[in-house]
């Protein structure tokens, strides 16, 4: 019971990564504050949803959290979008969508944040960023643009922060078996269960990570056994390099 009466949010909390969070956390204590577009399915303390383009509502939601649980000690800017293709094919709307998503949300959320962290004595964040945002693979620039991004503001605000101890790391994982990932596939003219086969053969440990693998490594940043960590972008690969 690492988490015992901490509080904390996680946004994209319906999602593979996201649920799988969400169940461990509260397995180990804590409550939890679950933001996606529809939530209702997953079991949680509070359900905080809406949507992330809209900059107020991430303005808001750590306030509200704090506000429905009673205090705020751990937050996971977990949510975020996929979009491939070279930059010939990339749209506007693809840039606005990627970006609003994966970096724009977590710097309102993670700004509005550290204030309720700090005067609470501490905390932490964790960000979720990827391989592809340390070191590019092919025909997703849009993508790796967010993730690389994110992985510098966590850096920053990692060194900013702990003075006022809290602490804010990434997880970096490479692909994970989740319904995005298939659905992804899918779209793409792919048996997901074939791609998925495929995919496992190309790493080293033979299989892609669960979201449980990622979610395990998620909640060691987040617990005092992380306590000496700031600013720290974590791979979870399983041996796969970015290709």
């Amino acid at each position: 019971m690492r988490f015992e009466g901490q509080c904390a949010l996680v946004t994209g909390g319906a999602g593979g990564i996201g649920a799988a969070l969400v169940r461990a956390l509260r397995a180990e204590g804590a409550l939890v504050a679950v933001s996606d577009r529809q939530s209702g399915a997953v079991e949680a303390e509070a359900h905080l949803d809406g949507d992330l383009l809209d900059g107020a509502f991430c303005d808001a939601l750590p306030g509200r959290a704090e506000a429905e649980l009673g205090g705020l000690d751990m937050v996971f800017n977990n949510a975020g979008v996929i979009t491939r293709g070279d930059i010939t094919t990339a749209r506007d709307d693809d840039w606005r969508l990627t970006m609003g998503v994966n970096v724009e949300a977590p710097f309102r959320i993670c700004r509005a944040a550290i204030p309720i962290l700090a005067a609470r004595g501490g905390g932490a964040i964790v960000n979720t960023s990827s391989c592809w945002g340390l070191r590019p693979g092919p025909n997703h620039p849009v993508y790796v643009t967010s993730k690389a991004a994110i992985a510098s503001l966590t850096q920053c605000l990692g060194r900013d922060h702990a003075h006022q101890g809290i602490r804010v790391n990434a997880v970096c994982p490479n692909e994970v078996d989740t319904p995005m990932l298939r659905t992804g596939f899918a779209a793409r003219g792919l048996d997901p269960e074939q791609a998925i086969e495929d995919l496992n053969a190309s790493v080293p440990v033979g299989h892609i990570a669960s979201p449980e693998e990622i979610v395990d490594v998620m909640l060691f940043l987040a617990s005092d056994a992380a306590r000496y960590m700031c600013g720290a972008l974590v791979e979870v690969n399983g041996g796969k390099a970015v290709i």
